[in-house]
């Protein structure tokens, strides 16, 4: 699902607001979302899961096509583990 698809399922499923407001809705969540994690934070959703980061330290890398040593510098990655009701209603089927 995109978030366009997103989107537009919500403002299906709920016919009283606009959907220019529920793109705003959206839109503002994942900003938020989004600025906790560049700050360091970590965002907790309860029973859907949580959005954390996770720091990679610079290493020595190849390059696959010719073998030459590359220096990778740390890296942040975006990192979600999921809830355990989402876990529960993926693998039962609820």
């Amino acid at each position: 699902m995109t978030k366009s698809e997103l989107i537009a399922r919500l403002a299906e499923l709920n016919p009283h607001l606009y959907q220019r407001d529920v793109e705003r809705i959206v839109t503002t969540i994942f900003d938020e979302i989004t600025a906790a994690l560049a700050r360091g934070d970590r965002v907790e959703l309860r029973g859907f899961g949580a959005f954390s980061v996770k720091r990679r330290d610079a290493r020595q890398g190849r390059n696959p096509r010719t073998g030459e040593a590359v220096d990778v510098s740390q890296k942040a990655i975006p990192f979600f583990k999921t809830g355990k009701q989402l876990r529960e209603r993926l693998n039962n089927g609820k």
